[in-house]
């Protein structure tokens, strides 16, 4: 499903050239659950960015379902992200003066969707809060919060879901919530599921992690999964 071959990405600042990926091969299979693992500057939110479609190589190929990522247009790029890959972030990016119905509708605004209260109905519900719907993100917990977000990212009915490191504002037992929606969502619906993650506790819950350091991939291993101590509420 994603390839990356011998994938590098240089920006440049005036004469300066920064590296963030350098000669960067994986596969991601459909319907895995993996991990970028990283510490700050390793080159997993650039390797997030590239798969995620919100950024192309300099060099390399992506190769995503089959299509040349990088031979796209812009137009290509944001018809792929809007309709393939779901976005998490770590900090909610919910609109204040909307109900969580709302905030979950908003990508569906953006093109002819029919249903779209029903469909961000159901993605709520995914989420454990069909009993919030009218909640203003001030009004629901962090906790709650990130689970709009991941309805929002849901509504789309998307084949890839990345998360940004989607537990790192939350205290543990609405972290564990969150892994528990994450888990269930690559075991029983087959979601092909990316964390992005600087945590080993949290990469702990993929089947499989991907170690970065100075923007190349340093290892890669399948392990035994951790399991969520609880579900969402």
């Amino acid at each position: 499903m994603i390839r990356l071959q011998d994938v590098s990405k240089i920006y440049r600042m005036g004469n300066v050239e920064v590296a963030a990926l350098q000669g960067v091969s994986i596969f991601i299979e459909q319907g895995e659950m993996a991990a970028i693992m990283g510490p700050s500057g390793s080159g997993k939110s650039t390797m997030m960015n590239i798969i995620g479609c919100l950024d192309v190589p300099t060099s390399g190929s992506y190769t995503l379902e089959d299509e040349d990522v990088g031979g796209m247009s812009d137009d290509r790029l944001a018809e792929i992200r809007n309709s393939k890959i779901g976005f998490v972030f770590q900090t909610y990016n919910l609109l204040p003066r909307l109900s969580a119905l709302a905030n979950v509708e908003l990508p569906l605004l953006y093109g002819s969707r029919r249903n779209r209260r029903q469909r961000a109905l159901e993605a709520l519900d995914r989420v454990g809060l069909a009993d919030r719907v009218s909640h203003k993100p001030t009004e629901l917990s962090g906790g709650q919060q990130q689970r709009v977000g991941i309805a929002r990212a849901l509504v789309k009915r998307p084949s890839i879901l990345m998360a940004d490191e989607p537990t790192g504002n939350l205290d543990s037992r609405s972290s564990e919530e969150i892994l528990a929606i994450l888990q269930r969502l690559n075991r029983e619906e087959g979601m092909t599921v990316i964390l992005v993650t600087h945590e080993a506790p949290i990469a702990a819950r993929a089947q499989r992690v991907l170690s970065m350091l100075d923007g190349r991939v340093v290892s890669d291993e399948l392990q035994s999964v951790t399991e969520p101590a609880w579900g969402p509420r």
